[in-house]
């Protein structure tokens, strides 16, 4: 009965653990659909400007157009008057307006076209951004329900059978919660995909209508595909860090701090005392997960320039301290919910507690954030390197 107790916990704090990695990859997919929104917004007026251009340009060659061909009629009509040079003029005038006007015309239904697709896009985009929103809020409420009402599930239990029964519908939540994520993700990152599809056929269709136009295309979309490549490793890398596996705690959170330095433009001081050494997977992707909400929390919140963190490896600890010069906050007044703040704190806090640790924060409007936790270390966890 005491072993089935122990996986039952694990279980239930893997579920917690995997609820909050969606809530924060659910964010994320939110935040690059409100992106990608606006870049199609900006992009729709762009077409309208050049849309509206077009149509005039056409409008008056379609007058010089009608203009060359009235005069092609006239010396046609009146040959023994004119010259064969005038003539012959009068033929090419008239050929090179109904050309042009040929192509401003194909142009205008190309711009048409473009305008039509990113206005699909869009809404797109918009539907993306409204069912992630509403997903994290949904996410929080499960967040709260269970780590309230199931971490100490197994001390209410009286048998086995109750134990067995509860750990079957926390397996079934946990999988019905990775369905919803892995819906958003396919509303998210795999219509950028159709979308490079959709552009690259519009090329094939560019290379028969107007060649001289491809070029450009396939700029934009060389453009597209990175952006869509930026995305996808970020939620690989968001999902787990490949350095975190192959090098351990230390590496990863270098790694992590050198790219958030590149990112945002922010001076990020990382100093370390110990010996680097690995540590079972799960304080491992704990003490880093907590690590990544708090720098995630300055970059959204605290309008920070300087950041500075102290990990410290001692024996059966591991102690960390994040201190920014960001606006700071009120303690007393962050709740989780209304504006959407207060979750990230929560999900650090649930992670902690989770791994019997222990975490202090203090903050006040226009001084900063200081953020320590403690992580404890027992004999099963340490790996030798």
């Amino acid at each position: 009965m005491e072993l089935d107790i122990k996986a039952l916990d694990k279980i239930i704090k893997e579920t917690l653990s995997a609820i909050e990695k969606s809530k924060q990859q659910i964010y994320q997919i939110a935040e690059s659909a409100r992106s990608e929104h606006e870049r199609l917004e900006d992009e729709i007026r762009q077409l309208k400007t050049e849309i509206t251009t077009i149509i005039s340009q056409v409008t008056h060659l379609e007058i010089e157009e009608r203009k060359a061909r009235l005069r092609l009629m006239e010396v046609s009509r009146d040959f023994h008057r004119f010259s064969e040079a005038d003539i012959k003029t009068a033929y090419e005038n008239a050929q090179a307006a109904q050309l042009k006007l040929v192509m401003l015309r194909e142009k205008e239904k190309t711009l048409r076209f473009k305008r039509d697709h990113a206005q699909i896009i869009l809404k797109r985009m918009h539907d993306t951004a409204s069912k992630a929103e509403k997903l994290v809020s949904q996410v929080g409420v499960a967040m709260q329900f269970l780590s309230n009402d199931l971490s100490n599930l197994s001390e209410k239990l009286g048998n086995l059978h109750d134990m067995q029964q509860l750990g079957i519908s926390i397996i079934r939540a946990q999988e019905e919660e990775r369905k919803r994520v892995a819906r958003e993700i396919h509303d998210g990152p795999a219509q950028s995909m159709a979308n490079i599809v959709m552009r690259a056929e519009f090329c094939l269709k560019l290379l028969e209508l107007n060649p001289s136009m491809v070029s450009d295309e396939l700029m934009s979309l060389q453009q597209l595909v990175r952006h869509s490549l930026q995305d996808v490793r970020k939620i690989i890398f968001d999902l787990r860090p490949m350095v975190l596996d192959d090098l351990g705690l230390v590496p990863a959170i270098k790694r992590y701090l050198d790219d958030y330095k590149t990112q945002n433009d922010t001076v990020v001081e990382f100093a370390f005392w110990g010996k680097e050494t690995r540590f079972e997977t799960s304080l491992e992707v704990a003490a880093f997960r907590i690590i990544q909400e708090a720098l995630t929390n300055i970059k959204k919140h605290a309008k920070a320039q300087y950041v500075f963190i102290k990990m410290e490896l001692i024996p059966k600890r591991i102690n960390v301290y994040i201190k920014d010069d960001g606006c700071g906050f009120a303690m007393d007044k962050l709740t989780p919910g209304g504006d959407g703040g207060g979750y990230g704190l929560m999900g650090m806090r649930e992670r902690i507690q989770l791994l019997n640790g222990g975490v202090n924060i203090h903050s006040s409007p226009g001084k900063g954030t200081e953020i320590s936790f403690w992580l404890p270390i027992g004999e099963y966890n340490i790996w030798e390197v």
